[in-house]
């Protein structure tokens, strides 16, 4: 898995992925969305559980790039 996030290219992964996660910008964005009606309760539809996996995973893919040009320089 290493190999793999190593591969990618840093500055559009880390650009990209923080621009999914907060995506879109206005009223809010749609994980802040899908988290508070995940909070409140209520059920989520199958585009619902997309959205978080879209914006979701692109977040975490920039995170675990962050992670591992951090373990790399250590």
């Amino acid at each position: 898995m290493n190999k793999l996030i190593d591969s990618l290219p840093s500055g559009p992964v880390i650009f990209l992925g923080l621009f999914f996660a907060l995506m879109p910008f206005t009223p809010e964005p749609h994980l802040w969305e899908k988290a508070m009606m995940i909070k409140d309760g209520l059920d989520l539809a199958p585009i619902d559980w997309f959205d978080i996996a879209l914006h979701g995973g692109a977040g975490l893919l920039a995170i675990a790039k962050i992670v591992r040009i951090l373990q790399l320089r250590a």
